[in-house]
């Protein structure tokens, strides 16, 4: 089983993620945990180039191919091994956020950046993919940090990424669910289990 959690800046999904990953061992499952960009040498390269401030200029498609090839290299190292010795797997953001950012908010071709993604990947999507979604102001008051390159792009794209991904979640609802993070920690994780344990029953039926 592959999930992905995926929202604007400060909804709060390592948080839920870490917690997901818990709940899920303590049910015997081996998890395995990453996140995207990074969680590989090549990945973390790439993360601390796309979201380091004051750097070289980067242009949106440029940035969307150096997501790709940092997501291109999960897949192989980290993913695609745990999914074949059977383990679940809980990315912190995934594909989704490439066709959010670089797409519905930065003016790429969303199709495109989809299909872009299906090669980059070899075709591997999530069984679930986890929306957290709140006002993106709100979320941005939660941010106790300085803010990275991708951030830092002011209130109108952030309410673009907000409106992008309701969007796909409304196109792809058999794969994305959006859940409520404007709410309490535990309240929130008690709905996203609620998600994974749906996806475990329908899988388990056939």
């Amino acid at each position: 089983m592959f999930i992905s959690l995926d929202g604007v800046d400060g909804v709060g999904k390592s948080t839920q993620l870490a917690a997901l990953a818990d709940w899920l061992r303590e049910s015997g499952r081996e998890v395995v945990t990453c996140r995207d960009p990074g969680s590989t040498e090549l990945g973390e390269a790439v993360r601390r180039l796309l979201l380091a401030t004051g750097g070289a200029p980067i242009c949106r498609t440029s940035e969307m191919l150096l997501y790709m090839a940092s997501r291109a290299q999960l897949v192989e190292q980290v993913i695609r091994p745990a999914l074949d010795a059977g383990k679940t797997v809980l990315a912190d953001r995934y594909l989704l956020a490439n066709v959010v950012y670089q797409g519905h908010a930065g003016g790429l071709d969303v199709d495109t950046l989809w299909e872009i993604g299906r090669v980059a990947t070899g075709g591997l999507r999530p069984t679930l993919t986890v929306v957290l979604d709140m006002p993106p102001e709100a979320a941005a008051r939660r941010l106790e940090r300085s803010l990275d390159r991708m951030e830092s792009q002011g209130d109108d794209f952030r309410e673009r990424l907000r409106r992008g991904f309701l969007d796909e979640a409304a196109r792809r609802a058999d794969e994305i669910v959006v859940i409520d993070a404007a709410r309490s920690i535990d309240t929130v994780q008690t709905d996203i289990r609620a998600a994974v344990k749906q996806v475990v029953q329908r899988h388990q039926a056939t």
